[in-house]
């Protein structure tokens, strides 16, 4: 009887990790995590401005560019005196905008255009006064009589030119999964302080298109996003049983949330008082919508939108209870950011072993 030949197992010697190799690889992995703290902290602190107080001046106050000391906002007769139009930027329903020029810094001077609007503009303004922090548009002064605001100037504009922007050679290095992910975190977090704001559970009304969207927020210099069109900003109270409808008109299209549309069919001619109200569940709608612009088609975005498929499809839920809020979208957001970091940095921290 033939013998069937015996297989034993070959025994590899374990592999000596020198106590260098050790140090090292732990020395790795403590500048990564220091690294990536680093990184991430920017969501609370960028530009050194606290949630409530832009420019560490308190309110009524403001501080311009290097300036150190923090200045009262301008007055009437100052913005008169002081503040000289260079040029009109932009023009919309409410306000014309001028670039114009205060003390050897360029800002923004906002005129009421339609007289018929007044109430919008002044309720602009009275958002503008009371929610300063670092989401929103830095306020330099007013004039109620006149009609007229004075902002800071971001000369990137509106987040409309985003992708024109990350085009320019000085800004290319920008146009990257990460960087476009920051953007999208910034843009629910702006959200979120609308939603929990000291004003209210307030609902961004001008948001009925992706480009009535961006042209709400402005670009920086250092690429956050800051809101700057504070016109249509209703408040939902719960407790008192207020919700809020934007707008006087039927709304069409996918990207508004269904409960803004007209629910009785188009044999039912639209009126405005049969229009039942909705609360700000309408804003979660359209996150992904708008989180699906910053991610653009760079590599990696596809990687990014896979890690945020299951919260992007709880935000189109056709109930709005069943949609999540915006701190849970943004935790969510954050997670994600966190997650890829770590995987992207990994690789390089595995060539040490």
């Amino acid at each position: 009887m033939e013998k069937k030949p015996r297989f034993s197992r070959r025994e590899f010697p374990p592999r000596e990790v020198s106590p260098v190799s050790l140090a090292l690889l732990f020395a790795a992995i403590l500048l990564l995590n220091a690294l990536l703290y680093l990184y991430l902290s920017t969501f609370d602190g960028s530009s050194g401005r606290s949630e409530t107080d832009p420019g560490l001046c308190p309110s009524g106050y403001f501080r311009l560019g290097t300036v150190k000391n923090c200045s009262p906002w301008l007055s009437c007769e100052a913005i008169n005196r002081e503040v000289r139009k260079l040029r009109c930027v932009g023009e919309g329903a409410v306000k014309k905008v001028f670039l114009s020029e205060w003390k050897e810094n360029k800002v923004v001077l906002s005129e009421l255009t339609n007289s018929d609007l007044k109430e919008d503009f002044l309720h602009g303004l009275k958002m503008l006064k009371a929610l300063q922090s670092k989401h929103v548009v830095r306020l330099l002064g007013y004039c109620e009589q006149q009609f007229t605001i004075l902002t800071e100037y971001h000369p990137l504009g509106s987040l409309r030119g985003l992708n024109e922007t990350l085009h320019i050679p000085k800004y290319k290095g920008m146009n990257t999964w990460h960087r476009r992910l920051m953007l999208a975190i910034d843009y629910v977090s702006v959200i979120q302080y609308l939603h929990s704001s000291p004003l209210g559970t307030l609902v961004m009304c001008d948001s009925n298109d992706l480009d009535k969207v961006l042209s709400q927020y402005l670009l920086t210099s250092d690429f956050h996003i800051l809101v700057n069109d504070l016109d249509a900003l209703p408040v939902v109270n719960r407790s008192a049983g207020k919700l809020v409808k934007c707008g006087h008109r039927e709304l069409r299209g996918e990207f508004v949330a269904p409960e803004q549309h007209w629910p009785y069919g188009e044999e039912v001619p639209f009126k405005d008082d049969l229009m039942p109200p909705y609360d700000e569940k309408t804003d979660i709608w359209k996150i992904p919508d708008v989180s699906n612009f910053f991610l653009g088609h760079v590599e990696g975005s596809d990687v990014v939108r896979l890690h945020l498929f299951d919260i992007h499809a709880a935000c189109k839920k056709q109930d709005p209870a069943e949609r999540p809020s915006a701190q849970e979208v943004l935790d969510t957001y954050r997670k994600v950011l966190t997650l890829l970091i770590r995987e992207a940095a990994m690789p390089s921290t595995r060539e040490m072993l």
